[in-house]
């Protein structure tokens, strides 16, 4: 069978849509293109079981609405899987019209938290033919390519249509079904990765590669996060597999950098022996290595461990200053964890970066201020190298969507305004307010204390100086994004 895997492009004038991450959907002046990790799993393991498989990512490749459908018509596969969010889920369903238009037989699968959350709304507002709920994206392909070629009975998580057109599933989605060891090495040159080795503010050397040795956070319980909505339960591969990966990128296919983007990467036994196997191999001498991380959770004896082992760029969630809200999102933390956790990882050399949500319902002017003035200090004082600040969005699926939903504090239900850029939720200090106060944290790049840190931490001039330069333009474009 002849399947595609593919991204139409979207035309916006908010800009180019980062959709293809597992998680966070922003729109951004600057194109950042991260690599779909999960999907293109999804890609090699139909390709291994036997199918034909295209990756047609029309955002990355940067083509035209015709341009794609140019080339879905000259293919004319049998199955397309289309991966969606919510800010742009009527843009898919959109796109399935126009799919169907031009390829009447052509059999058209969706995936995506927003589905996810919400799968009898897709299966009532366009005509795809099947919905792929949950993370495991491509252990369900599979299973949905085994019953159309063979009959065989579809796992549990899959929705389609009966023979009356209504909308049943397969039940509900189980990600402990899915052992991630059993996973096959992901086939790059398929997926087209170099489109997304470049261009993304992410890496300081190129050609980068992203890989997730897990699904998805160990902690799992943030009210905000549509992570949990994909992965209800946290899984890993082995330190030796995920080492090996690395090794066949640096060896293969020559990265330099590389990103795991698993929700949070392990801690603990699983990450001392990460760490002692990238020593041993030499990797840490090699590449860079980039994760996601919480506060609170590791000792600077721990983080100088990861400095050795070759760690570059740490991502925590700070999201608040306010105690209160750290509480309310669940986040089991504390604004102390914060301070100490960006002073110790970045002491031991690491570059810290930090993650800001301002626009909770809750939270008034006094509350946002103090979430700026700890997001400047960090990055003033050196202690955050870069960071990220948007507006607090409740994504359905999510605890906090269920709590403004019951108290009547979303302001719109048009999935398009879903994209952080302005507020989806009731304040008692309004959209301008907040979008001041994003400003501000972001202006904290040019003070020159955080100028100075950022001169002495320079290590390689040509690379930094380039690493800079591309991070300067992107920092215009967040200021861009919300001005």
């Amino acid at each position: 069978m002849k399947i595609a895997i593919a991204y139409p492009p979207i035309s916006s004038p908010k800009g180019v849509p980062l959709l293809s991450q597992n998680r966070q959907f922003q729109w951004f002046n600057r194109p950042t293109f991260i690599y779909p990790v999960v999907p293109a799993y999804a890609a090699t393991m139909a390709k291994a079981a036997g199918h034909e498989v295209l990756w047609l990512d029309g955002i990355a490749e940067r083509w035209s609405g015709e341009q794609f459908l140019e080339k879905i018509v000259a293919e004319r596969p049998a199955l397309i899987l289309l991966e969606t969010k919510t800010p742009v889920v009527r843009a898919t369903w959109r796109w399935v019209a126009r799919l169907r238009e031009a390829l009447p037989s052509l059999r058209i699968a969706l995936a995506g938290d927003h589905v996810t959350a919400l799968p009898a709304e897709s299966m009532e507002n366009c005509s795809a033919d099947f919905l792929l709920t949950g993370g495991d994206y491509d252990f369900l392909l599979l299973s949905l390519l085994r019953h159309l070629s063979d009959g065989k009975s579809l796992e549990p998580g899959i929705w389609y249509r009966g023979a009356d057109g209504k909308a049943r599933n397969s039940g509900p989605f189980v990600a402990t079904r899915h052992n991630l060891n059993d996973l096959p090495r992901i086939d790059r040159d398929l997926t087209c990765w170099r489109n997304y080795s470049v261009h993304n503010g992410n890496y300081r050397r190129t050609p980068g590669a992203y890989i997730m040795a897990g699904r998805d956070c160990w902690h799992g319980r943030c009210t905000f996060c549509s992570w949990t909505t994909l992965y209800p339960n946290y899984r890993v591969r082995t330190p030796e597999s995920v080492v090996d990966e690395i090794g066949e990128l640096i060896e293969r296919h020559g990265v330099r950098e590389v990103m795991d983007d698993t929700g949070c990467f392990p801690v603990g036994d699983w990450l001392r022996t990460f760490c002692r196997l990238m020593i041993e191999r030499g990797y840490n001498k090699r590449i860079y290595f980039d994760c996601n991380m919480r506060f609170g959770a590791l000792t600077a004896e721990d983080y100088r461990l990861m400095k050795e082992a070759g760690f570059r760029f740490v991502l925590f969630g700070l999201e608040s200053a306010n105690q209160a809200t750290l509480d309310r999102l669940d986040k089991n933390l504390t604004v102390e964890a914060i301070r100490e956790g960006a002073r110790d990882a970045s002491r031991a050399g690491l570059d810290v970066h930090v993650t800001v949500m301002i626009g909770f319902p809750w939270e008034e002017a006094d509350d946002i201020a103090r979430t700026v003035a700890l997001a400047r200090e960090l990055l003033i004082r050196g202690w955050a190298y870069t960071l990220q600040v948007t507006l607090a969005i409740p994504y359905p699926g999510t605890p906090l969507f269920r709590q403004c939903d019951e108290q009547d504090l979303l302001t719109t239900r048009e999935w398009d305004d879903f994209d952080m850029r302005q507020a989806v939720m009731r304040t008692p200090v309004g959209d301008e307010a907040i979008r001041a106060a994003i400003r501000r944290v972001y202006r904290a790049f040019f003070h020159p204390r955080a100028l100075w840190n950022r001169l002495l931490n320079t290590r390689h001039p040509i690379e930094d100086l380039k690493f800079y330069g591309r991070g300067l333009l992107s920092l215009i474009g967040h200021l861009r994004d919300f001005s």
